[in-house]
C-alpha cells in the first residue's frame, strides 16, 4: 500500500536514452545536425552534399533527359515538389559544380475548385505561389483544373514516342552541347504567365458536379488524379516541353504501390511508380525525387529554408477509413514509425517491376485504357481471375433482377409513359438531356448504352472508378468524344473484318 512519508526516488529511476553520435559520420569533425536513420548522423554541410548528390545521381544514372531539352516541373506546392524545384534551381545556377543542362519551366494545377475552396482563398494561395515562382526566374504556368473541361480529345492519343537512344548518343550530345557553348540557351526567354487566370463560376460548378458524381472518396481521388495528369500532359505539349518532372518521393510511391494493388492496378505498377513513364509517347514523365523519404525532404527544407505552400486536398481532415488511399497512407506511416525499414522495403520492391514488352502493333490506340492510357489488362483468357470476377458480378445482377421481376409480377402493372418522337424522355425535356446538344440521342438511352461501351475501353481499375460515378454524362466532353470515336472504329473494323488479312496470311 502507499505510505504518506514513503520515498519512491530510488524505484522511479529515469530510463537511459540511447546515445547518438554527436559527430558527423562522413567528415568526422563537425557536429551532427540531423539523424536520417539509426547511426546515420550528418552535419549541415555533409547532409546538403548528400542530398544534392542523390538528386543528380538519379538523373545521371537513368539518362532520360538530354542536354538542351525542355523540362516542365510539376509543382503542387508541397514540400517534395518545392524541394525538387530548389534542386533544379541550384543545379542551373552559375556556382553549381556540375550544372544541369536542360531548360526548366514550372506548372501548377490549381485544384481549388474541385475541393470547394473559396474564391478569395484560392486567389490568396495563387498569389503566394506566383511570387515564389517569379523569384526562380523560370517561366511558369498556373493552370486551373477547370480547363480540363475544354481539352481536345487528342490528349488521349499516344503520340509517336522517340526511339530509345543508346548511352553513346547521350555522351555525344553532352560533348556537342559543351563544344557549342550553348549555356546562354539555358536562360528561358518566355516568362510564362504574368497574371493569375480567371475562372468562370459556371466551369467551377461543372467541375464540382463531376467530382461529386463519384459516390466514394476513393473514386473521387482517382478521378482527380487522372484529370490532373491529362491537364499536365496537354500543358507540356502545347508549351513545347518534352519531359514532365514530378515530385513523387519514396514515401508517396510506397503508398501509391499498395494503393494501386488494392485498386486493381497491379499490371501498371512499373509505369505508376518507376523513374520514367512513356505512356503518352512524346511527353515522358520522370520522378527524380523517388529516392528521398518524406523525412529527408522535411529535414532539408527546414535546414535550408525551402518554402512550401499548404493547399487543402480532397482528403484533408478526413478520417483514416474515408478512402483506400487515406487508409493505406495511415497504415504505412504508422508502421514506419515502429519499423523504420517499411517504406524502403516497399520501395525496393517497386524497383524490381518492369513493363512487359509490347509488339510492333502497339501503335493502335484501341489496346490502351481510355483514362490512364495504360495497356488494357482486361483482354485475357477465359480461365482468368478477371473473367471469374465478371461471372460473379453477372450472377449477382441476375439474382437482384430476379427479385425485381418477382416483385413486378405481384404488383399491378402500369404502362410506362413513352416519349413522343423527337422529344427527350427526361422530366425537364431537351434542356436537361445533355446529349441532344452533342448530336446524340435521348439521355435515358445513352446512359445505359454508353456506360457499357465506355467500360469496354477501360482497364480494370478505371472500370471500378467509372462504376462509382452516377452517370457518364458528367465526364468531360473530350473523354466521351474519344470513346465514341474508338467505338465507331471498332464497329467499322468488325464490319470489314472478313475482308482483312491476318498476320499469318500476310506471311504466306
Amino acid at each position: 500500500m502507499c505510505q504518506v512519508l514513503e520515498d519512491y526516488r530510488n524505484e522511479l529511476e529515469s530510463t537511459e536514452l540511447r546515445s547518438v553520435s554527436k559527430k558527423c559520420v562522413k567528415c568526422k569533425e563537425a557536429s551532427a545536425a540531423v539523424v536520417i536513420r539509426a547511426g546515420d548522423a550528418y552535419c549541415r554541410g555533409c547532409f546538403k552534399d548528400y542530398f544534392i548528390h542523390k538528386f543528380r545521381a538519379m538523373l545521371g544514372k537513368n539518362r532520360v533527359i538530354f542536354p538542351g531539352e525542355t523540362v516542365l516541373l510539376a509543382v503542387s506546392g508541397g514540400p517534395s515538389s518545392f524541394s525538387m524545384l530548389y534542386q533544379v534551381q541550384e543545379g542551373i545556377s552559375q556556382n553549381a559544380h556540375k550544372k544541369l543542362r536542360f531548360i526548366p519551366g514550372i506548372v501548377h494545377i490549381d485544384e481549388g475548385g474541385a475541393v470547394g475552396q473559396p474564391v478569395e482563398e484560392r486567389q490568396r494561395t495563387l498569389a503566394e505561389l506566383q511570387a515564389l515562382f517569379r523569384a526562380t526566374g523560370f517561366p511558369f504556368y498556373i493552370i486551373p483544373l477547370e480547363q480540363v473541361l475544354d481539352l481536345p480529345s487528342s490528349v488521349l492519343e499516344s503520340a509517336l514516342s522517340p526511339s530509345e537512344k543508346p548511352s553513346s548518343t547521350y555522351k555525344a550530345a553532352v560533348d556537342h552541347f559543351i563544344q557549342s557553348n550553348r549555356s546562354s540557351c539555358l536562360t528561358p526567354q518566355d516568362q510564362g504567365q504574368t497574371s493569375i487566370p480567371e475562372v468562370p463560376e459556371a466551369n467551377t460548378q461543372i467541375l464540382q458536379q463531376l467530382i461529386l458524381s463519384a459516390k466514394t472518396l476513393t473514386a473521387r481521388q482517382d478521378l482527380l488524379s487522372t484529370l490532373r495528369q491529362h491537364l499536365l500532359v496537354h500543358t507540356a505539349r502545347t508549351k513545347g516541353y518534352s519531359k514532365l518532372m514530378l515530385g513523387d518521393n519514396c514515401t508517396r510511391l510506397a503508398v501509391k504501390l499498395l494503393t494501386s494493388i488494392s485498386l486493381g492496378r497491379g499490371a501498371h505498377l512499373a509505369r505508376d511508380t518507376g523513374f520514367s513513364d512513356s505512356r503518352y509517347g512524346d511527353v515522358i514523365s520522370v520522378r527524380p525525387m523517388r529516392d528521398y523519404s518524406a523525412k529527408e525532404i522535411a529535414y532539408y527544407n527546414h535546414l535550408f529554408h525551402v518554402p512550401s505552400v499548404l493547399i487543402p486536398s480532397l482528403d484533408t481532415k478526413m478520417p483514416d477509413k474515408a478512402s483506400v488511399q487515406r487508409l493505406t497512407e495511415s497504415f504505412i506511416i504508422r508502421l514506419q514509425a515502429d519499423f523504420p525499414s517499411t517504406v524502403s522495403t516497399i520501395y525496393r520492391t517497386s524497383e524490381k517491376l518492369q513493363t512487359a514488352c509490347r509488339s510492333s502493333s502497339a501503335a493502335d490506340h484501341s489496346d490502351r485504357c481510355l483514362l490512364c492510357m495504360c495497356t488494357l489488362d482486361t483482354v485475357v483468357g477465359k480461365a482468368s481471375a478477371f473473367q471469374a470476377t465478371l461471372i460473379s458480378e453477372q450472377l449477382s445482377k441476375n439474382t437482384s433482377s430476379s427479385a425485381k421481376i418477382l416483385t413486378q409480377k405481384l404488383a399491378p402493372v402500369e404502362p410506362e409513359p413513352v416519349a413522343p418522337t423527337g422529344q427527350c424522355c427526361s422530366s425537364g425535356g431537351r434542356e436537361d438531356c445533355g446529349r441532344v446538344e452533342r448530336g446524340g440521342g435521348c439521355c435515358s438511352f445513352a446512359n445505359g448504352a454508353e456506360m457499357s461501351d465506355l467500360r469496354s475501353l477501360l482497364c480494370y481499375s478505371c472500370q471500378l472508378t467509372i462504376k462509382d460515378i452516377s452517370s457518364v454524362e458528367h465526364l468531360p466532353r473530350y473523354i466521351l468524344s474519344e470513346a465514341q470515336r474508338r467505338h465507331r472504329r471498332s464497329q467499322m473494323k468488325e464490319e470489314i473484318g472478313e475482308f482483312l488479312l491476318d498476320d499469318g496470311d500476310e506471311e504466306d
